[in-house]
């Protein structure tokens, strides 16, 4: 008969699902956050400023179990063969995502709290790079899915 998709053991124990569902979190987090950002620069709102910052610092706790689980889907749902092609490149650029994340985040709580205006700018080129990379791993990690081609 096959799986029943409204049984929460088949999204619960599926050995690669918790990653699946858990990107999504940094992901809109860190894209809200950046768009947050650009629109108070560009119309000086401290208000979206400082949900720019919520989102942020929200996206890489988020990333830390969406990191966590990926390793484990690799290890339990791929068996842990060895890393080349897309999944090295996902890999790679998961980890590059997670960091850009804490490091966006932990500049702007260092621009808060020692009100260092200046580093606005590399911010917004810092946070431009991250939604960059953070789309790469997403493309990538849809063809190890099966969602943007065959797996």
């Amino acid at each position: 008969m096959g799986i029943n998709p409204f049984d929460p053991r088949a999204a619960l124990l599926a050995k690669h699902a918790q990653h699946v569902v858990l990107i999504h979190f940094p992901i809109a987090l860190f894209l809200a956050g950046v768009l947050f950002d650009f629109l108070g620069k560009w119309t000086r709102n401290s208000a979206l400023e400082t949900t720019a910052y919520f989102n942020f610092l929200f996206a890489a706790i988020a990333a830390l179990p969406a990191v966590a689980t990926g390793l484990l889907a690799w290890q339990w749902a791929l068996e842990g063969q060895k890393l080349q092609g897309v999944l090295l490149l996902h890999l790679i650029f998961g980890w590059l995502s997670a960091l850009l994340i804490w490091t966006v985040w932990l500049l702007h709580r260092l621009v808060r709290q020692r009100n260092h205006s200046e580093f606005s700018a590399y911010l917004l080129g810092l946070e431009s790079i991250g939604v960059v990379v953070v789309a790469l791993t997403g493309h990538l990690g849809g063809f190890l899915s099966g969602v943007n081609g065959p797996n």
